[in-house]
């Protein structure tokens, strides 16, 4: 069964402010019948005790007596004066001839005791409080006085103590009422802006924010839900950022596999069917041949990379002079910078050598001078090394078209090249080798950043550490 939060904190509060002033209620009950009973004992022994002093004083004087009984029937008080063998001597209210004791509290009075009891209903006409007081006479035993006052009174004040306690409580529980719902209604309204904000996500709305405080639990429910929502939100634009570029590199993928292969099996049935002369096979073998390296060089890109970023990669570093390899890759992408009409030029700050995989650093920095290649047109590519404190520094600098800022950070993503570079850029892609270089510099320990200004050309800086 359903419970509603606005009547299970209503129930709870009132509950507990029930059950506090039931307790108190009781407390309270019992303790003013006590001290009512225990006041009105008190006064009867002290009136008790003064009539005895006055008539040890004066004597049996029956003037002594009547005033008393005057000043005592005004506060609704009885009493009555008797002798050693419990025969009334004098009383203002009992009318038999013998006071009613039994032997205990005989015993009790011959001792020197007085007796109270709070509450009589036998002995007399009416429920009452009694004290008696022994009288002793040159040390006998004289007899004593009993003082009775009607219960009736007494009961009349607790009464009407208990009934302003019912009062207190009737107002205390109104008060708790209003309280308790005005709480319950408004921590309802935070949990229901929750649940509401929360079918708001789940349909897919990342864009909901909850009011969040410090105050309570619920406020800070709020503010980890907004946490939570903004990381779901910057997760699912991820998400949605690489579902996007993954599609449309499997468009480009496809469109680049296409390509030679519609090319080498154009040639496969012209050579099949002697469509192609004589003088244009070795042409026709030649570009079937550049269209399958073409083939090789994609595939083996995409195993590369998923090879190093599962960490299925294992270096052989070993020493290598850097201006021996700087002037390798110079010379094998010297050709392809001469169709851009670019120079490539090699500085190394004296002997300078690099702890790292001889196959994995060529295959980095050619990456990277390829590219420089293929955005600079008739400008200058420099690939420079130097020693420094954090390590060896490699730096390949040109004067090509440049990227904006917000270009650089999404160079280093493996499906960059599908959305912006390809469709945007005259001058070619970035294609995957940009995120393996990253992979492999980080592999090595090294770090790689990269400085670009539009229009002014581009630096990548390889920090790769000493050996250990």
């Amino acid at each position: 069964m359903k419970i509603k939060y606005f009547y299970q904190q209503l129930a709870s509060h009132l509950g507990v402010i029930i059950i506090a002033f039931v307790i108190l209620s009781l407390l309270f009950s019992s303790f003013a019948r006590n001290f009512v009973y225990e006041n009105k004992t008190e006064e009867l022994l002290s009136y008790g005790s003064s009539i005895l002093n006055e008539l040890e004083t004066n004597g049996n004087s029956r003037m002594v007596l009547q005033s008393y009984g005057h000043v005592l029937g005004g506060r609704d008080i009885q009493y009555s004066l008797f002798d050693e063998n419990s025969r009334i001597i004098y009383s203002t209210g009992l009318k038999t001839a013998l006071i009613e004791l039994n032997e205990e509290e005989w015993n009790e009075l011959q001792n020197g005791k007085a007796i109270t009891v709070k509450q009589e209903y036998k002995r007399f006409n009416q429920a009452v409080t009694f004290a008696l007081l022994p009288y002793f006479h040159n040390g006998h035993f004289g007899g004593g006085i009993l003082l009775t006052s009607p219960i009736k009174g007494s009961r009349e004040l607790i009464s009407e103590l208990n009934s302003y306690v019912l009062y207190a409580m009737g107002l205390a529980l109104l008060a708790a009422l209003l309280l308790s719902s005005l709480l319950s209604r408004f921590h309802g309204r935070r949990i229901k802006r929750l649940r509401a904000a929360t079918a708001t996500v789940s349909q897919g709305d990342y864009s909901v924010r909850i009011p969040s405080s410090k105050v309570d639990e619920i406020g800070e429910l709020a503010g980890d839900f907004n946490g939570m929502v903004e990381k779901l939100g910057a997760s699912m634009e991820e998400i949605e950022s690489l579902e996007n570029r993954r599609r449309q590199f499997m468009a480009d993928v496809s469109h680049e596999l296409r390509t030679p292969l519609t090319t080498i099996r154009g040639i496969i049935e012209g050579l099949r069917n002697d469509m192609i002369s004589e003088s244009e096979k070795e042409r026709g073998l030649e570009l079937a041949s550049r269209e399958t390296m073409r083939l090789i060089r994609l595939v083996n890109e995409n195993l590369d990379y998923e090879k190093i970023r599962s960490n299925q990669v294992t270096l052989m570093k070993q020493e290598i002079d850097l201006r021996e390899l700087l002037e390798i890759i110079c010379e094998q992408l010297e050709d392809a910078a001469e169709l851009k009409g670019d120079r490539i030029i090699v500085s190394v700050d004296g002997e300078v050598s690099v702890w790292a995989d001889y196959d994995r650093l060529t295959q980095v920095l050619i990456n990277i001078t390829k590219n420089s290649i293929q955005f600079t047109e008739k400008g200058t590519i420099w690939l420079r090394g130097h020693s420094a404190d954090e390590g060896t520094v490699i730096e390949i600098e040109d004067t090509g078209i440049g990227m904006m800022a917000e270009e650089v950070e999404k160079i280093w993503n493996r499906f960059y090249k599908a959305i912006d570079s390809r469709t945007t850029n005259p001058y070619g892609e970035f294609g995957l080798g940009l995120s393996i270089v990253k992979q492999l510099v980080q592999l090595h320990g090294g770090t790689i950043t990269v400085e670009s200004e539009q229009g002014k050309g581009t630096l990548f800086r390889i920090v790769l550490p000493q050996e250990k």
